[in-house]
């Protein structure tokens, strides 16, 4: 499940970012054409804009990540059940089409033909581990546990909302949106180096590979905000037709 926590987290880290970073842009330059007494007076609810229009995204978001692995994970299943059936169909419609699969399988690792016999026979005397060996090493297909898809679809989902819900803390916190933004600017690139450096240390690399991975992420948190910043803006500044 860690690539699921991964994908999960680091999405729902910047797409709610970028989000709410779009909308205070949008507030901002709202308030700056009012007066300073309406800007005073509306810095609350534009407060709470963000916030409702952030964990609106954010429930939307964490369902459809979720919904998205479940469905995922099921359609795996279905994927390795009907290439499985073909496969135990080959076996025994075709054996020595199927025989002569396992020995190109085993002449690309350097086994000649001779060296592999008593492995094919032994393969043939065992229907299921046959179909499993083909599966394994010719499909290169993992049976995916299927009973277990709902966890992959939690994992996703919770992984998204918590992603997204840390860099909305400072908008509960603070009422001047401003404080609230730079605060939130400055947990998203925290989260993305200690992200990208504990997953790489988790998987067992060296701690200089740590490094670089913390840099990457925050390179492609950077620039995934930064892009969807952009193209909204694109948007707006378009002329309407």
């Amino acid at each position: 499940f860690m690539k699921d926590c991964i994908i999960g987290f680091a999405d729902g880290l910047t797409v709610p970012f970028a989000l709410t970073v779009r909308t205070l842009k949008g507030m901002i330059k709202w308030m700056s054409s009012k007066s300073l007494y309406q800007a005073g007076l509306s810095s609350l609810g534009s407060a709470r804009l963000v916030i409702v229009g952030g964990l609106a995204e954010l429930f939307a978001g964490s369902i459809s990540m979720g919904l998205g692995a479940y469905l995922a994970a099921l359609a795996d299943g279905k994927i390795y059940g009907v290439e499985e059936l073909r496969e135990r169909r080959g076996v025994k419609e075709k054996p020595l089409a199927e025989g002569e699969e396992i020995r190109e399988i085993f002449g690309e690792y350097g086994v000649d033909r001779e060296a592999c016999k008593y492995v094919v026979d032994a393969l043939k005397a065992n229907e299921d581990m046959w179909v499993r060996f083909m599966m394994d090493f010719e499909l290169k297909l993992e049976k995916p546990q299927t009973r277990t898809a709902w966890i992959a679809g939690l994992v996703m989902g919770v992984s998204y909302f918590i992603g997204g819900l840390l860099p909305m803390i400072p908008y509960f916190a603070y009422k001047n949106v401003n404080h609230a933004l730079f605060t939130s600017i400055g947990i998203t690139v925290v989260i993305l180096i200690a992200f990208g450096y504990i997953k790489a240390m988790i998987m067992g690399t060296t701690r200089k590979d740590a490094v670089f991975s913390a840099g990457q992420t925050l390179f492609i948190g950077v620039l995934a905000v930064g892009v969807s910043y952009g193209i909204v803006r694109a948007i707006n500044s378009a002329p309407n037709p």
